[in-house]
């Protein structure tokens, strides 16, 4: 449900910020690492230390607003 918005956000930041995808029933060593719950969940990073998250659907402003704070 939110990997377009996921797919535009690093298509308009490229270059800015590192935004992508994974797949948890495939890399389920991340779901274990970062406690991953539910699905979808958006993690933040800044400097390779997570500093947000977001569990749920949102919409693209929200999750413009989050990654702007941390550029």
């Amino acid at each position: 449900m939110i990997g377009p918005i996921i797919e535009e956000l690093g298509n308009e930041y490229e270059g800015k910020a590192k935004v992508g995808k994974v797949n948890v029933d495939e890399n389920p060593q991340i779901t274990s690492q970062f406690g991953i719950r539910n699905i979808p969940t958006v993690l933040f990073f800044k400097g390779g230390q997570l500093v947000d998250k977001h569990v749920g659907a949102a919409s693209k402003k929200l999750f413009e607003e989050k990654l702007l704070k941390l550029l």
